[in-house]
């Protein structure tokens, strides 16, 4: 079975307030893109989990496939799988791409054995893995809460724009990004201000990492610009870094703007 565990974008992010538990409550708009993994889940007589593309630091045996597929074969007893992970969102970028290749495991899981698990119950085994990994069980626009894992609907229209996201290598981990913040209510609603064109964006749709990170990563600062002067309607980091995000009216080709770093550039849906 072969799936494309998709990344994701946050379109602003407001820090609320620390939690008791020491995470953070956030408010922020997921929204997927189509910049992906490749992950062929078989059948097998040994577990084995294998991964090429981008190197992913750490241990192998932490890998969250690894964690999605353990916590399903505890409960439903499951026979051995190899996992073949091709990785080519970057890591550490705001993209939630190893949230997604967690997802993309329990769904296919599901699928492979026909375990008949509910999208709902999904979403539970995906929130015991990382706070943004629930998304990318339904993988549509939501307006998040909380620690990033409880959902409701949002009012934003932006299919068939134009999306480029330029990642300029550089790894920023949650721990780094959350030692600079202060957190405290908006005065405005995500929501309300997202249910407006996104020509009303700027300068209202805020992600509170961007202050402090821009000011340790200049060149974060001089992406962002420069989306905005090739004719980015709207231009943000995405997550805690170090990915910028333009969104364009019609299609732009960014290649020769960026040459040195990863890009990938398409259409919204």
């Amino acid at each position: 079975m072969l799936l494309f565990p998709n990344a994701k974008i946050n379109i602003g992010l407001n820090i609320v307030e620390k939690r008791p538990d020491g995470f953070h409550n956030i408010e922020s708009c997921f929204y997927p893109v189509g910049w992906s993994d490749a992950l062929e889940v078989t059948l097998a007589e040994t577990f084995s989990f294998h991964a090429d593309g981008i190197s992913i630091p750490g241990n192998a045996s932490d890998n969250l496939c690894i964690r999605a597929y353990e916590m399903l074969a505890k409960d439903y007893h499951l026979s051995p799988v190899k996992i073949h992970l091709l990785k080519t969102v970057p890591i550490g970028a705001g993209l939630g791409g190893g949230s997604a290749d967690a997802a993309f495991t329990i769904k296919a899981l599901n699928q492979l054995f026909d375990l008949g698990i509910s999208v709902d119950e999904q979403e539970q085994y995906a929130r015991r893995i990382g706070s943004d990994c629930a998304f990318f069980i339904r993988n549509k626009p939501v307006y998040c809460f909380e620690k990033g894992d409880q959902f409701d609907t949002i009012d934003i229209s932006i299919s068939g724009k134009w999306i480029v996201l330029v990642n300029p290598g550089i790894h920023i981990s949650t721990v780094e990004a959350y030692s600079g913040v202060v957190a405290k209510r908006s005065a405005e609603d995500l929501r309300t201000i997202l249910s407006q064109p996104i020509s009303e964006w700027k300068g209202h749709v805020k992600n509170d990492f961007e202050a402090t990170l821009f000011a340790k990563y200049p060149l974060l600062a001089e992406t962002k610009e420069k989306l905005y002067s090739l004719g980015a309607e709207y231009a943000a980091m995405s997550g805690s870094g170090s990915t910028l995000f333009g969104i364009f009216e019609g299609e732009l080709n960014a290649k020769p703007h960026f040459p040195d770093f990863r890009l990938w550039q398409g259409i919204l849906k």
